[in-house]
């Protein structure tokens, strides 16, 4: 019999050592290392298994290579569409992660379900066949080709797929698959990894794209090894607080697309639906004017969204003020608000400072600067501003006003939402105000915004 060979593996990074170490050389985390069988059983000859035969592969010169248009799979979906960089790629492998309960399966089961001119295989490792038919039947079958298959085992799995040759194939969840390959356990880094590659394999020959919903672990990053996301084509994150109606995917990775894309969708009793104009969702329709509430233009991906940006200044009831911020990077925050003390000579220091993007979202944009800056001084004043009024300018250290991109697009959605007057930085170029019904104001100093908007 011949012995068992075993090695540890790190569960945060996947580095291996031959022995347990207490502090992982590559990630610097402690305790990680957990005690794997890495002896290999007899390889079976499944379709697209590592033991098929690896074909030959060439060098060629760059300027040799043929530069073709990638092909793309449109879905029926327009946010995953617009996500994925216009649509999904042949032979592409995704990964989809986010939050227990967040609606990962709901979507791609609305994805297979909704696809009345592709065969699609689902391939569940966590519910059973009624669990995932009593979903279908509330979200409303319309593809008469969605085959469901409960199996965990990928020498089981590889023998369906050549029996249905699905045009689209979608697992769920990666971390209960298992190879006969590798002796460990279900969700382990060897099994994770063996199976993902299992996985690419049959992607990339077969030119069927893969769907591989992954778990998060309890500080928000895809569970499995990190050598996982450098595997796969794209990688998606869905996000969204499971107490409100919006969830949102974003695109972590993508290597057909850009990382920049957002999808937007509500959460209803018959599944997912796609918000067209995520604009009127995140802007509150109040008729009577609220002090500490501004207007600012964001652009996430090629899409300009307008975001209520929501800020509440008061009295330092303890010693050490609070500043606590909600969807804005935080450290940004005391720099504006750094920036408001010094060169506006507003008194900041003992007060109390809470911020909010409403909607839940998430902003990274510097163009919302300006935003915040008159959201805290409507709490401040206690003066409510014109709900007419939209901003869009970068903030500098020196109290100017910098400008930002795509500013064409961010006036032409602040008119279609109605908005009577945009306020820009005056470095502006190439912007003229003929071109549009909406009020253009320029200015160069924070204080010079502050009188615009406040009079």
């Amino acid at each position: 019999m011949a012995k068992i060979k075993t090695s540890f593996f790190c569960q945060n990074c996947g580095a291996q050592s031959p022995k347990w170490i207490g502090k992982c050389n590559s990630c610097n985390e402690w305790n990680t290392y957990v005690e794997e069988v890495i002896e290999k059983a007899p390889k079976s000859a499944t379709p697209f298994s590592s033991s098929s035969t690896q074909r030959a592969a060439k060098p060629h010169r760059l300027n040799e290579i043929e530069q073709k248009l990638e092909r793309r799979i449109n879905l029926k979906d327009p946010e995953l569409n617009r996500v994925l960089g216009g649509g999904m790629v042949p032979g592409s492998l995704i990964l989809f992660g986010g939050e227990p309960g967040i609606g990962k399966s709901t979507l791609l089961l609305q994805m297979a379900v909704r696809e009345a001119d592709k065969k699609i295989l689902y391939i569940s490792g966590e519910e059973s066949e009624q669990q995932v038919g009593m979903r279908a039947d509330r979200i409303g079958k319309e593809n008469e080709d969605c085959y469901v298959l409960t199996e965990t085992s990928m020498q089981n799995i590889f023998i369906q797929i050549e029996a249905v040759q699905p045009d689209i194939l979608i697992i769920d969840s990666i971390q209960t698959m298992h190879s006969a390959n590798i002796e460990s356990s279900p969700g382990s880094i060897s099994q994770i990894r063996e199976c993902t590659a299992e996985l690419l394999k049959y992607a990339k020959e077969s030119g069927t794209p893969v769907f591989l919903i992954g778990h998060i672990t309890k500080e928000g990053s895809l569970a499995g090894p990190k050598v996982l996301e450098h595997m796969v084509d794209c990688v998606l994150v869905f996000e969204g607080d499971r107490n409100h109606v919006y969830r949102l995917v974003r695109s972590v990775k993508n290597r057909f697309g850009s990382t920049n894309e957002l999808g937007i969708y509500e959460m209803q009793g018959s599944g997912l639906k796609a918000v067209e104009n995520p604009s009127e969702i995140l802007i509150s329709n109040n008729e009577e004017n609220l002090s500490g509430i501004a207007i600012a233009s964001t652009i996430e991906g090629v899409r300009p969204i307008m975001v209520e940006i929501q800020a509440l200044v008061s009295t330092a009831a303890y010693g050490m003020p609070q500043r606590t911020s909600t969807g804005f990077d935080t450290k940004r925050l005391n720099m504006l608000l750094a920036v408001l003390e010094k060169r506006c000579g507003f008194k900041l220091a003992a007060k109390d400072v809470f911020l909010n993007i409403a909607g839940g979202i998430k902003v990274n944009d510097p163009a919302i600067d300006l935003g915040v800056v008159c959201a805290i001084m409507s709490s401040t004043s206690n003066i409510p501003l014109n709900s007419k009024i939209c901003l869009a300018a970068e903030l500098s250290l020196s109290g100017e006003l910098r400008p930002v991109n795509r500013t064409d697009q961010r006036i032409s959605e602040a008119e279609k939402m109605g908005f009577e007057q945009i306020i820009l930085s005056k470095y502006c170029k190439g912007i003229d105000p003929k071109n549009y019904s909406i009020e253009i104001v320029k200015v160069g100093k924070i204080e010079d915004a502050i009188k615009a908007v406040f009079g």
